[in-house]
């Protein structure tokens, strides 16, 4: 007989002895096992909102664990972070299958994608080929990095490669499935990545990240995939998957993704590359001259699709980067691309080694996705998509600018619903954050299912079980809840103290700051606002003594997040990743300031046709999409700060319209139960109430 998950969590478990006297049982995540549990049984859906501190990696991989020791099923558990993945694989999952004994014990590995891994035989053969293969002493260098490397590595992945200064090079060494020779290979059973397919044979938990997940649900979409047959499928920090499969469902080309594979080929200015050292069973150069006079001709067509698109952006003809039409732009680049891959595959039939097939059918590979990507997109031959161009570093003008072009499906929940949801195993979807408000434990449950519409909408769902466990800290005992009604709408007149919008921003996030001598998140929707406040604020706050880090330019988000740890005064100014998926526990971070509301800004090609496609249907687009993503995404960065149940310290939002607009209830709703909100300025009595706390 199965032991319940809820019993081994208990008190009384193997879980609390194997912990000790620190060991408490907590409600929320008893309640949330025996869900998991229940789901796996039943191969059944279900959502769940876990608050911070709830346990919610104990929580399913408590029941994972079981039902892959027990009936011997395949768990897949899918997170969206690094730092997650490799907690649970060297600490949880460790941790519980010690605590459990004979009830947990089964095989777990972590799962990552192919290109993560470097090939040994293709490492050799870059070595031997440099000084024709490589443009430039630095990119050289860093392959002499990777060599260096490799002598030491233990799993042959990027997790411990060192900074590279021409990461680029990595395309050459990496192993590829379109290169690679299998048991033909020289080095088949030492190659880093057989040995972890290996690693993987007949394991029950198997831990990847999102992206490597829908990756495999792409490739199963075409009959195929390279994760094994699994039974059962945990999402956790799921209020990112639909952002991840709309990714993976869609297509994208950037001009510089053309020019690295062109110049892989061969490097116009210097001329090496793979086609200067390549040598043909036959002796005649003839084919290999043709080849690169394909591949001058591809650049030439790359730049003149490129340019026709940033011509296209800057005329206007495409608002907000989005390209309503099909043939929007000429296409040159596909006819020279197939004529390319014609080329290679001359060359493939002439040469004499056999590693330069492997090798040529990979770059045939890459070439013929160029071209079908770049038809995909001009010609915009998939239906029920929303095509954009970017331009980045464009104020520079076009010189040194990059362009790119894009695609994603407007609803993933379609394919979702047929290709995750539709299938034979259950599906846990778990997050801090999946629902846009909190839940009476007295309401009816059709009711606590409204919480979760908007997301059962978006993903395609319908008839998942939901629930929602809040979180066990002491929200009202451990936060200050201050809204700063004083900052003026942007580009509508002064505040009341007579500053504009950004100077309003710059001097309220000043004095909050100073208010807890740092130790502050500053939260922004855009970097434009961002960057002009950092300008504004860094000079004094660095004179102040406090450490300052910028989003974008003070080193890589995970750079950032260590030095700011480390640091007891610091103040980051953050968009984008840094709303969700950070973790700073103590007194490191205090204070967390919300500048404005995090609405998508409603001109976004994705946003502008998701407010088409509701309102085609009857619904409305403000209520139905943006305020319901823009209140799990204000969850979000409330969350960042309550991480332990130590943790104290304040929220602040800079944006009135939380308690001026009518649409405010929604945030207000949001907010942990029992934290009292303060208003700055602080209000008079005139409305007969307490001049600390707004009714709501």
């Amino acid at each position: 007989m199965t032991v319940s998950a809820s019993s081994l969590l208990g008190d009384q478990g193997p879980i609390a002895a194997a912990l000790g006297d620190g060991y408490e049982a907590r409600s929320e995540q008893l309640r949330m096992a025996e869900r998991v549990e229940r789901a796996f049984a039943d191969r059944s859906h279900l959502l769940i909102e876990a608050g911070t501190g709830v346990g919610k990696s104990f929580a399913y991989l408590v029941p994972a664990l079981v039902r892959a020791t027990a009936v011997h099923e395949t768990v897949v558990v899918a997170t969206n972070t690094i730092a997650l993945q490799e907690q649970l694989i060297k600490k949880d999952i460790p941790l519980l299958q010690a605590a459990l004994g004979g009830a947990g014990d089964c095989k777990a590995v972590l799962v990552k994608g192919r290109g993560n891994y470097v090939s040994i035989r293709r490492l050799k053969l870059a070595s031997e080929r440099q000084d024709k293969l490589l443009p430039d002493a630095a990119t050289r260098r860093s392959l002499h990095v990777i060599e260096d490397w490799a002598y030491d590595t233990e799993d042959g992945t990027l997790s411990t490669l060192p900074v590279l200064d021409r990461p680029g090079v990595w395309d050459k060494v990496q192993s590829d499935h379109a290169n690679c020779m299998g048991r033909r290979c020289p080095h088949h059973n030492e190659c880093f990545y057989q040995s972890a397919r290996r690693e993987m044979e007949g394991a029950r938990i198997l831990v990847c990240n999102h992206a490597l997940f829908f990756s495999d649900l792409v490739l199963r979409m075409r009959g195929t995939g390279f994760l094994p047959e699994y039974h059962h499928v945990v999402l956790d920090e799921a209020h990112g998957v639909e952002d991840v499969a709309s990714d993976h469902f869609g297509v994208s080309l950037g001009e510089g993704k053309v020019a690295h594979l062109l110049n892989t080929l061969y490097h116009l200015k210097t001329g090496r590359g793979y086609l200067s050292q390549l040598h043909l069973a036959t002796g005649d150069i003839a084919p290999i001259e043709r080849a690169v006079s394909c591949v001058r001709n591809a650049d030439r067509a790359s730049r003149a699709m490129f340019d026709d698109v940033a011509r296209l952006v800057a005329s206007g003809g495409a608002p907000g980067g989005r390209i309503r039409r099909p043939d929007a732009v000429s296409n040159p680049l596909t006819v020279a691309m197939n004529e390319l891959v014609l080329s290679l595959k001359r060359i493939k039939d002439l040469v004499d080694a056999e590693p330069d097939r492997y090798e040529l059918t990979a770059y045939i590979q890459r070439a013929s996705d160029i071209a079908d990507a770049a038809e995909v997109l001009v010609g915009q031959t998939l239906e029920n998509y929303v095509y954009w161009a970017e331009t980045r570093n464009a104020e520079a003008g076009r010189f040194g600018a990059r362009v790119s072009l894009s695609c994603s499906p407007i609803e993933v929940g379609p394919m979702l619903r047929e290709h995750l949801f539709g299938k034979e195993h259950s599906t846990v979807l778990t997050s801090a954050t999946l629902s846009t408000r909190r839940v009476r434990e007295d309401e009816p449950c059709e009711h606590q299912e409204t919480a979760f519409s908007h997301v059962i909408g978006r993903l395609g769902c319908e008839g998942a079980a939901t629930g929602q466990l809040g979180s066990p800290f002491d929200h009202a005992s451990q936060v200050e809840f201050f809204v700063d009604t004083s900052v003026p709408s942007p580009g509508k007149g002064r505040s009341s103290e007579g500053e504009t919008f950004e100077e309003a921003i710059a001097a309220r996030v000043h004095d909050h700051v100073v208010a807890t001598d740092g130790g502050a998140f500053v939260l922004f929707n855009s970097f434009a606002l961002l960057n002009r406040t950092a300008d504004a604020l860094r000079p004094g706050l660095l004179a102040m003594g406090m450490d300052v880090f910028v989003h974008g330019k003070s080193g890589p988000r995970s750079e950032i997040l260590g030095s700011f740890r480390r640091s007891e005064r610091g103040v980051l100014f953050g968009a984008a990743s840094f709303w969700q998926g950070v973790d700073v526990r103590g007194d490191a971070l205090r204070n967390v300031i919300i500048t404005r509301l995090p609405f998508d800004p409603p001109d976004r090609p994705i946003v502008e046709a998701r407010g088409e496609r509701i309102r085609e249907s009857g619904g409305d687009p403000f209520r139905d999409d943006a305020l319901p993503r823009a209140v799990i995404r204000f969850k979000q960065g409330f969350g960042r700060l309550i991480r332990s149940a130590g943790d104290s310290g304040r929220v602040v939002v800079l944006d009135p319209r939380i308690v001026t607009a009518g649409y405010g209830r929604a945030f207000m709703n949001a907010v942990p139960a029992g934290v009292p909100v303060r208003r700055l300025p602080e209000p008079r009595d005139s409305d007969g109430y307490g001049s600390d706390e707004i009714p709501f």
